[in-house]
């Protein structure tokens, strides 16, 4: 199963890389696989790579339903190491 996140590009590097944030994480990632990215679009990002772009209001639902599924691991003790 492959799960692509979204984030935000917050700086344009050389042609084809940008600099993502994710959760406060700033991360490069290519960009070979998506057209037209601006500073301020959201992309789905999967092993280094943008593959998509997404709008704002998509990637900020997909950013709270991970947020609850972290919120739920830790609460249900999956954080824990054994």
């Amino acid at each position: 199963m492959c799960l692509a996140i979204p984030a935000i590009v917050i700086e344009l590097d050389e042609p084809n890389l940008a600099v993502i944030e994710i959760g406060g994480v700033r991360k490069q990632v290519s960009l070979m696989l998506v057209d037209d990215v601006v500073v301020g679009d959201y992309v789905l990002v999967h092993a280094g790579f943008a593959i998509d772009k997404v709008d704002e209001a998509e990637a900020q639902k997909t950013m709270d339903l991970l947020q609850e599924l972290a919120r739920l691991e830790q609460e249900a003790g999956f954080d824990e190491i054994h």
